[in-house]
């Protein structure tokens, strides 16, 4: 029996990509593969997660644009169309809650960026870090 055998059946699943497969057999070159595959599956993990926040933020972005659309759709059937006044309020609260939606949207990737930088960091000196037990003879 090998140690091989403890690697859950969950996380040979996981698709790694050829640039993370690469940043990992060139920063580790001398740890075992359970260790490799463990790290590319947890940095494929890393990567999906900030993937999903990027979609999320961007459906804010989303929203504001629907919410205008659907302002001006009613506009247009109210007959209100050529209100300039109305209009340009109407503008100018679009401009301001796309620039407060755009402003929420960077500080949530700012902060999502800097802990996936710290989960990155706490990974790799988890993994690298010298073992107190001296297993290195197994």
């Amino acid at each position: 029996m090998t140690t091989e055998s403890n690697i859950p059946p969950e996380s040979s699943l996981v698709e790694v990509s050829t640039e993370t497969r690469d940043m990992v057999n060139r920063e580790m070159p001398n740890e075992t593969d359970k260790v490799k595959n463990e790290t590319m599956a947890l940095i494929e993990a890393i990567k999906k997660r900030a993937q999903a926040e990027i979609q999320g933020a961007s459906q804010l972005t989303s929203d504001a644009y629907l919410t205008a659309i659907h302002e001006a759709r009613t506009a247009v059937e109210q007959n209100q169309l050529f209100d300039k006044e109305r209009i340009e309020y109407t503008m100018k609260l679009i401009q301001m809650d796309a620039q407060k939606n755009w402003e929420s949207i960077l500080k949530e990737i700012s902060v999502f960026g800097d802990r996936l930088s710290d989960a990155a960091k706490a990974a790799w000196e988890a993994l690298t870090a010298p073992r107190s037990d001296d297993n290195s003879n197994v």
